[in-house]
């Protein structure tokens, strides 16, 4: 589990360097909103803390190469900009075009290589040897889980009277491993993850790591094959649990959000709060539950 003097560094390091992203409470429920965060995710956090933390032994002149389904691509394309570093982004295919529209505009360079994240993932690995770029993880990287981590830290900043659970959508899991470690002993955290991509909850299922079937509404942003060691490690030692939730009730969630709170999100960042509507996880009487909403960067388009 990553330390969390580490993760209280990060948040020193990228201090001033990302948003301090607001909670919106609803009752015994609220909604942490990273969603407006700078790129659009959370992963802006971890990217900025693993490129910060390479430039202090020396980042080298090809700048930086990262492999995503969107989301990790944008955050290390707006990390490399506001850090004057190149960057090169590998993506799938799949990825949706308004992502790969904003890398573009992010000044990145983007290449599009296989139909999944694991494709794109190989190849941009292949181009990171070849050219000595700094390869950026999306998300099994100490680094990356510790800038991430700094979320839980503001969580418990923002709500000094306290909350029981997170609920925390899941794809690769370096979000999960962040705020886990930072939230230990001090609240519950809780993977969803979508039935047909289901990297973490088939690894503890199997007692180590292990190649999933990634298909779905949300497998661009939640669409790992496999869940990174971090993760998987974090989540035995604080005995973290993951619930499914399938397509129809992501879809319905992300819906509810616009209609509830004119919140646009991913279908990704959904899956936290289908845990919630479809019964996938049931809150005691009493318990306060805070939704992480994770991501924005979807088109719109459908929900209006």
């Amino acid at each position: 589990m990553t330390p969390r003097e580490a993760i209280e560094a990060a948040a020193r390091r990228i201090g001033g360097r990302v948003r301090r992203t607001p909670v919106l409470m609803d009752g015994p429920v609220g909604y942490k909103l990273e969603l407006v965060q700078h790129a659009g995710s959370f992963k802006t956090r971890g990217m900025l803390n693993k490129i910060l933390v390479a430039a202090e032994r020396g980042l080298p002149a090809s700048g930086i190469i990262a492999a995503s389904g969107g989301n990790a691509g944008l955050a290390a394309a707006y990390a490399a900009r506001e850090l004057g570093v190149a960057a090169e982004i590998y993506v799938p295919v799949t990825a949706p075009a308004v992502k790969v529209a904003k890398l573009a505009k992010l000044g990145a360079h983007v290449t599009q290589a296989g139909g999944e994240y694991a494709e794109a993932y190989a190849a941009a690995v292949v181009q990171a040897e070849r050219t000595g770029a700094l390869f950026c993880h999306a998300y099994d990287d100490p680094d990356m889980v510790a800038g991430n981590g700094t979320l839980g830290l503001e969580l418990l900043e923002q709500l000094p009277d306290g909350f029981d659970t997170v609920l925390v959508a899941v794809g690769g899991g370096g979000l999960i491993a962040g705020v886990a470690a930072a939230l230990h002993g001090r609240a519950k955290v809780v993977a969803v993850e979508p039935r047909t991509a289901q990297a973490l909850h088939a690894a503890l299922a199997a007692g180590e790591p292990v190649d999933v079937p990634v298909s779905g509404v949300a497998a661009d942003s939640l669409g790992a094959r496999r869940a990174g060691a971090i993760a998987f490690a974090t989540a035995v030692e604080t005995g973290l649990t993951s619930v499914l939730v399938d397509d129809q009730a992501i879809s319905e969630a992300r819906r509810r959000l616009w209609d509830d709170y004119r919140l646009a999100v991913e279908h990704g960042t959904a899956a936290a709060r289908a845990a919630l509507d479809s019964g996938a996880y049931v809150p005691e009487p009493g318990e306060r539950v805070i939704v992480l909403l994770c991501g924005a960067n979807t088109d719109p388009a459908d929900l209006a």
